[in-house]
């Protein structure tokens, strides 16, 4: 076989031990497209403060969601399972922090498959964002050069408003919606000038008023805050949800820099105060339920909902190891590719 398939999924911790925590937010945080600062002033930030208080508060996050592994690689080795089943072609899975590696997991590929001229990495973000789908990217294409130039890549590219991804995604919020009064979407959050610094021309991106609703296909398709809103407004339509019954928001902020807005935490606050009751949020920037989905939202968002006078908070599971999904996502490595 000379062609395979490598999924790529953010990545976790060995252990919600702190020093499992500190090593894992120490490669991830010093990655130049998590935090793109000047080299000096990055190692400065991190190693002087961030893993000095970060890890410990982590790793009590980490304690409360976690089971015999991190669920997010969990989660994550069922779909590589699953769709090695349907696939014709092999599949593996691998991390872009932490274990396994991307380099290990080619190195093994190869290894295993003498014959193989051609990997399909597929990113597992379906929005396109610098701090994720830009460093799988770029630390493959690196990979690739220092020790395997005789291999071909291919990506597989954002999947955000996808058909069969937005029917799947629609399925599985409308299955656990109930009766919420309101459906909240909660994207991972990233600094604007994450969104400015990738705009191509650099005469888009915030240049104007409701910039991702006009038309740029060149811009938008590496617009991460465009992304998420269609795949929102699509999702909304699919259900047929009323305008006022919906929303979007961003989560994870990180340091005092100005991010996509609003915060998930505002905005959660925002509307027990209206008069929400029923508040159902689900997070469609994440495939599979991890840190972010189950602690800060699931736990943290919770509390936040009650205490400002909300009664019942849903936390939409993610489309996590779900078979149709692991199907589309097939079909969408097929139609991303080349032959």
């Amino acid at each position: 076989m000379d062609e395979a398939i490598l999924l790529v999924n953010l990545g976790s911790p060995e252990s919600p031990e702190p020093s499992d925590v500190k090593k894992y937010l120490d490669e991830f945080l010093m990655d130049k497209h998590v935090i793109d600062l000047p080299y000096l002033l990055r190692y400065l930030l991190i190693k002087g403060i961030i893993l000095n208080v970060r890890p410990k508060q982590s790793a009590e996050a980490y304690s409360l969601i976690w089971t015999d592994k991190s669920p997010l690689i969990d989660i994550s080795e069922k779909v590589q399972d699953k769709l090695s089943r349907i696939s014709e072609i092999p599949v593996e899975l691998a991390m872009r922090y932490g274990s396994p590696s991307m380099e290990s997991t080619i190195e093994k590929m190869v290894l295993e498959h003498s014959d193989l001229r051609d990997l399909i990495i597929c990113p597992l973000y379906p929005h396109y964002a610098m701090a994720s789908t830009k460093s799988v990217i770029e630390h493959a294409n690196q990979i690739i050069r220092d020790r395997f130039p005789r291999l071909t890549l291919q990506y597989v590219g954002p999947f955000y408003n996808h058909p069969d991804y937005i029917s799947v995604l629609s399925k599985i919020i409308e299955k656990n919606l109930g009766d919420s009064d309101y459906l909240l979407f909660s994207y991972h959050g990233i600094p604007v000038r994450h969104v400015k610094k990738m705009d191509p021309n650099k005469d888009h991106c915030f240049k104007y008023k409701d910039c991702c609703h006009i038309p740029n296909p060149q811009c938008h398709s590496i617009c991460y805050p465009h992304q998420v809103k269609q795949t929102t407004e699509c999702v909304a339509n699919a259900l047929s949800l009323e305008r006022d019954k919906w929303s979007w928001s961003f989560q994870s902020r990180l340091g005092f820099d100005e991010w996509l807005g609003p915060s998930t935490e505002d905005e959660i606050k925002r509307l027990a105060k209206n008069g929400v009751q029923k508040l159902a949020i689900c997070c469609p920037s994440f495939i599979a339920d991890c840190l972010e989905t189950l602690e800060e939202i699931g736990i943290r968002g919770n509390e936040i909902f009650i205490e400002n006078g909300g009664r019942e908070f849903t936390l939409i599971p993610c489309l996590n190891d779900d078979d149709e999904w692991v199907s589309t996502l097939s079909k969408i490595i097929k139609d991303n590719i080349q032959r």
